[in-house]
């Protein structure tokens, strides 16, 4: 047993959260909305971003106090967005000196920060173990906390510059619905993991243009182009792209509606505004942020990656669908393989 925080409360925090208590380890959940840890001890259910139909383990402790959450765990794991990880990790970095403890930490949140263009070991690393980052790991790949709840089969990527820290993870985590497969490429599951969520993005569009089968097969198969790209440039392994946090991911994020991304995606392309969308989707849609910020990685990389590229100048130049489109499909023409 082990004793794990978990670090926000929303539907893949909280699915997490009752996921490793039914593993059998002691889990305190920390959040920010108190009428939602409410929820949680009294009903076991978190109605605000998961069915009501899904009840947490009753043995998970819940806290809306940081300090609380943190002092004395063996592991915390971080589901928040990416732009607050950087201000939390500094808050964490607080608690931990003052303890002299040294948790291992653990990602499953999916983004590239503006500004900085880092990626989230990198935000973590910077904030909590500058000289320690074998402490870190990351977990993504195709999953979405709504099929999670419902014990779908599942099977994700956990990366870690240290072999061992992935294998405690992933034995900590792995269960008869959930498998964990390990890698050191963390750089390339980070990169995977952000990149899907634009790219996803941009099948919500598609569909809300009434776009089909054909174009959406285009879009993630040209989409992996441009996330391998990226990655190799970074230092990725190429082929971590045709593993369960690239191709995998990606596959999921843009088929299906359980996709946040994907369902924005959706409604802007009927005309929606992009604040409007956002309030009304009530959760972190990470694909807008991390636009901007592979718009500016291409930019400082001098790399290509039209698609990234004309979801960014749809979200933030106010480019329409159509305008993007006449402009992908009228590029000069090109082999395929680029490796």
């Amino acid at each position: 047993m082990k004793k794990i925080a978990v670090i926000g409360a929303g539907s893949w925090g909280t699915v997490l959260a009752s996921l490793l208590a039914d593993n059998g380890h002691s889990v305190t959940l920390y959040g920010n909305h108190q009428e939602v840890l409410d929820e949680i001890i009294n009903f076991h259910t978190n109605k605000r971003y998961l069915a009501a139909t899904f009840k947490t383990n009753e043995r998970i402790a819940v806290t809306i106090d940081l300090k609380a959450a943190v002092q004395g765990q063996d592991m915390l794991l971080l589901v928040i967005p990416t732009k607050a990880i950087r201000s939390v990790g500094a808050s964490i970095a607080t608690i931990l000196a003052q303890n002299n403890a040294q948790p291992i930490i653990v990602s499953a949140t999916k983004g590239i920060e503006p500004g900085s263009k880092k990626r989230v070991s990198q935000i973590i690393a910077e904030e909590i173990y500058p000289a320690q980052t074998d402490k870190i790991a990351i977990i993504s790949g195709p999953s979405h906390a709504e099929g999670v709840a419902q014990k779908d089969l599942t099977a994700l990527s956990v990366a870690s510059e240290s072999t061992a820290v992935a294998e405690l993870v992933q034995e900590t985590f792995s269960n008869d619905y959930l498998r964990l497969y390990t890698t050191n490429d963390v750089i390339g599951v980070e990169v995977g993991g952000a990149t899907k969520n634009v790219i996803a993005l941009g099948a919500g569009l598609l569909y809300g243009k009434g776009f089909g089968d054909n174009a959406k097969a285009a879009l993630m198969t040209r989409g992996l182009a441009e996330m391998t790209r990226l990655g190799v440039r970074l230092g990725a392994q190429p082929l971590t792209f045709s593993g369960l946090s690239g191709i995998g991911d990606l596959i999921v994020t843009c088929t299906s509606t359980n996709s946040r991304n994907w369902r924005a995606g959706r409604e802007l392309a009927k005309g929606k505004g992009l604040e409007q969308t956002l309030s009304d989707m009530g959760m972190v849609v990470e694909g807008v942020l991390t636009a901007k910020a592979l718009h500016e990685l291409s930019q400082e990389l001098n790399l290509e990656m039209p698609i990234s590229a004309a979801i960014y100048r749809f979200l933030y130049e106010d480019s329409s669908v159509d305008a993007e489109i006449a402009r992908m499909m009228g590029r000069e023409n090109k082999p395929e393989l680029e490796f």
